[in-house]
């Protein structure tokens, strides 16, 4: 399977604010020259619908850039015209895996997250908010905008950036933990977080097996590399810890919920797919969760492949050990389906024809 994308037909469309200068043009960057070969297109506020190879250099985007106008995109535009930009990333001839939204320091994540979810473009789903604060000036920038705290509380990801000019950056990731809803919290120093927390980035080549993301394993902390976030080229993300599960057996629908609502704080990420045996003999579910953000996307089985359930789960300071343990208890042989036990699953699927609100994401105030 070549696609990077959590489902064939959806493109993930993530959301990326933050306060001025925190450095979310810096991330975009970041992401745009260490994406793993997949195509990221970008709508940039105050520039417009980009459409960007992920290898091409940022600053020279030239002539593709549409202006969306002045003021901050939830303010400048309304949800059909951000379905425009959208319809034009999408279009299947450029061959996008994942579209970032870079928004104005003054937005309010809110409402562009609303103005997502009110998209009626099939080819894109709502991948997720990621908030990036700075942490040299978090606690002065939240003593001018304590508006920061309900964004925090909405966020999926949050990266505290800045963390080499900060005076006590452990202080200040506590502090940020404190105000956050579940979201994973990522240090950083320059904008320099692993691609993968995001979005699963294009193999360098084909690789034999159903999962699109490169092999997690060749980066792991037992290697040779540094992993301590020091600026070296070829690992420019924080440490983290990863495992990979791979199961011939079904797993539980009921059992794996019970372990996705219960996974801890420094899990950030979890993808892959899951076989849920006799409760859907036709599909497969897709799983994309980045810190409280989840979704299932069930596609059908390819013909002659190998029924698994293949998952990574990629955290900092987890107990790989123990998560692996938890997940062996969510396997099922049984032969027969509860009627109800797909319930907590299917609140999180959304198919593209459905309108109206999303059950995967709800608004905590």
């Amino acid at each position: 399977m070549s696609q990077p994308s959590p489902h064939p037909q959806q493109i993930p469309v993530v959301v990326l604010t933050g306060f001025l200068g925190s450095g979310k043009t810096t991330l975009l960057n970041h992401l745009l020259h260490r994406s793993g070969g997949s195509r990221i297109g970008a709508i940039v506020n105050d520039f417009g619908a980009i459409e960007i190879d992920a290898m091409a250099v940022a600053g020279a985007l030239g002539d593709s850039t549409v202006s969306l106008g002045n003021g901050c995109l939830c303010c400048a535009v309304d949800a059909s015209e951000l379905d425009q930009y959208l319809e034009r990333l999408a279009e299947p001839s450029l061959g996008i895996d994942v579209i970032v939204i870079e928004a104005s320091g003054l937005a309010e994540p809110q409402e562009l997250v609303r103005m997502l979810l009110a998209s009626e473009h099939p080819g894109v789903i709502y991948g997720g908010l990621v908030e990036v604060v700075d942490a040299a000036e978090f606690e002065d920038t939240r003593g001018r905008h304590p508006e920061i705290d309900r964004h925090l509380a909405l966020a999926d990801l949050v990266v505290v950036n800045k963390l080499d000019r900060a005076v006590d950056g452990e202080r200040v990731l506590g502090l940020v933990r404190s105000l956050v809803d579940r979201a994973a919290v990522v240090p950083a120093i320059y904008g320099r977080i692993d691609p993968e927390f995001l979005f699963d980035c294009r193999p360098s080549e084909e690789r034999i097996g159903q999962l699109s993301f490169d092999d997690l394993h060749e980066h792991g902390p037992e290697g040779s590399e540094d992993h301590t976030g020091a600026d070296h080229t070829g690992h420019l993300h924080t440490a983290y810890d990863s495992l990979s599960f791979v199961s011939p057996e079904p797993l539980d629908p009921r059992r794996l919920m019970t372990f996705l609502d219960s996974r801890p704080e420094g899990l950030y990420r979890i993808k892959g797919y899951v076989d849920f045996g006799p409760y859907d003999l036709r599909n497969r579910y897709a799983v994309h969760a980045v810190g409280r953000f989840l979704r299932f996307y069930p596609e059908p089985w390819p013909a002659g492949d190998e029924r698994l359930t293949q998952l990574v789960l990629i955290g900092s300071g987890i107990d790989a050990a123990a998560l692996g343990k938890e997940l062996q208890v969510c396997k099922n042989d049984a032969p027969h389906a509860d009627e109800h036990g797909m319930w907590g699953v299917l609140r999180y699927v959304r198919h593209p024809e459905e309108d109206g609100a999303d059950p995967a994401w709800s608004d905590p105030a």
